[in-house]
Protein backbone atom coordinates (compact mmCIF):
# COMPACT_ATOMS: atom_id res chain seq x y z
CA UNK A 1 0.00 0.00 0.00
CA UNK A 2 1.35 3.41 -0.96
CA UNK A 3 2.17 5.92 1.74
CA UNK A 4 -0.24 8.86 1.98
CA UNK A 5 1.01 12.10 0.44
CA UNK A 6 2.37 14.56 2.99
CA UNK A 7 1.67 18.27 2.32
CA UNK A 8 4.68 20.08 0.90
CA UNK A 9 6.07 23.45 -0.13
CA UNK A 10 8.55 24.17 -2.88
CA UNK A 11 11.80 25.55 -1.53
CA UNK A 12 15.18 26.49 -2.96
CA UNK A 13 18.00 28.97 -2.50
CA UNK A 14 17.98 32.36 -4.22
CA UNK A 15 20.77 32.35 -6.79
CA UNK A 16 21.91 35.93 -6.10
CA UNK A 17 21.96 35.95 -2.27
CA UNK A 18 21.77 32.29 -1.26
CA UNK A 19 18.75 32.95 0.97
CA UNK A 20 16.21 30.20 1.50
CA UNK A 21 13.12 30.95 -0.58
CA UNK A 22 9.68 29.41 -1.01
CA UNK A 23 7.29 29.46 -3.96
CA UNK A 24 3.94 31.10 -3.30
CA UNK A 25 0.65 30.46 -5.10
CA UNK A 26 1.37 33.32 -7.55
CA UNK A 27 4.71 31.84 -8.70
CA UNK A 28 6.70 34.41 -6.70
CA UNK A 29 9.72 33.37 -4.64
CA UNK A 30 9.23 34.62 -1.07
CA UNK A 31 11.53 34.49 1.96
CA UNK A 32 8.76 34.00 4.54
CA UNK A 33 7.58 30.39 4.91
CA UNK A 34 4.15 31.60 6.05
CA UNK A 35 3.59 32.98 2.51
CA UNK A 36 4.49 29.72 0.75
CA UNK A 37 1.89 27.70 -1.11
CA UNK A 38 1.04 24.51 0.80
CA UNK A 39 0.61 21.74 -1.76
CA UNK A 40 -1.77 18.98 -0.70
CA UNK A 41 -2.14 17.13 -4.02
CA UNK A 42 0.78 15.00 -5.20
CA UNK A 43 0.14 15.51 -8.92
CA UNK A 44 -0.09 19.29 -8.50
CA UNK A 45 3.09 19.27 -6.39
CA UNK A 46 4.97 17.36 -9.10
CA UNK A 47 3.90 19.81 -11.82
CA UNK A 48 4.70 22.85 -9.64
CA UNK A 49 8.13 21.36 -8.89
CA UNK A 50 8.90 20.97 -12.60
CA UNK A 51 7.86 24.57 -13.27
CA UNK A 52 9.93 25.87 -10.35
CA UNK A 53 12.98 23.83 -11.38
CA UNK A 54 12.95 25.57 -14.75
CA UNK A 55 13.76 28.91 -13.06
CA UNK A 56 17.51 28.27 -12.94
CA UNK A 57 18.27 31.97 -13.47
CA UNK A 58 16.55 32.77 -10.13
CA UNK A 59 17.00 29.75 -7.81
CA UNK A 60 19.14 26.66 -7.23
CA UNK A 61 18.48 23.41 -5.40
CA UNK A 62 14.72 23.34 -5.87
CA UNK A 63 12.89 20.59 -3.98
CA UNK A 64 9.65 19.65 -2.20
CA UNK A 65 9.81 19.94 1.59
CA UNK A 66 7.39 18.17 3.92
CA UNK A 67 5.20 20.58 5.88
CA UNK A 68 2.00 20.70 7.88
CA UNK A 69 -0.73 23.32 7.95
CA UNK A 70 -0.33 25.71 10.86
CA UNK A 71 -2.30 28.68 12.17
CA UNK A 72 0.00 31.11 10.31
CA UNK A 73 0.71 29.05 7.21
CA UNK A 74 2.94 26.06 6.49
CA UNK A 75 5.12 24.73 9.32
CA UNK A 76 8.09 22.36 9.01
CA UNK A 77 7.71 18.78 10.15
CA UNK A 78 11.47 18.09 10.09
CA UNK A 79 14.30 19.83 11.93
CA UNK A 80 16.18 20.45 8.67
CA UNK A 81 13.51 22.76 7.32
CA UNK A 82 13.17 24.60 10.63
CA UNK A 83 16.93 25.10 10.62
CA UNK A 84 16.99 26.31 6.98
CA UNK A 85 14.19 28.78 7.69
CA UNK A 86 16.31 30.51 10.34
CA UNK A 87 19.39 30.98 8.20
CA UNK A 88 23.11 30.40 8.82
CA UNK A 89 24.10 29.39 12.34
CA UNK A 90 27.64 30.72 12.57
CA UNK A 91 26.64 34.15 13.98
CA UNK A 92 23.56 36.34 14.24
CA UNK A 93 22.82 38.12 10.98
CA UNK A 94 19.94 38.45 8.58
CA UNK A 95 16.83 36.66 9.84
CA UNK A 96 18.59 35.48 13.01
CA UNK A 97 19.24 39.03 14.21
CA UNK A 98 15.48 39.40 14.79
CA UNK A 99 15.05 36.27 16.89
Amino acid sequence: MAKAFTPKVITANALSEGDVVYLDANDVWVRDLAQAELLTDEAVADVRLLEASAQAEIVVGVYLADMKAGPNGPEPVHFREEFRRRGPSNYFHGKQANI
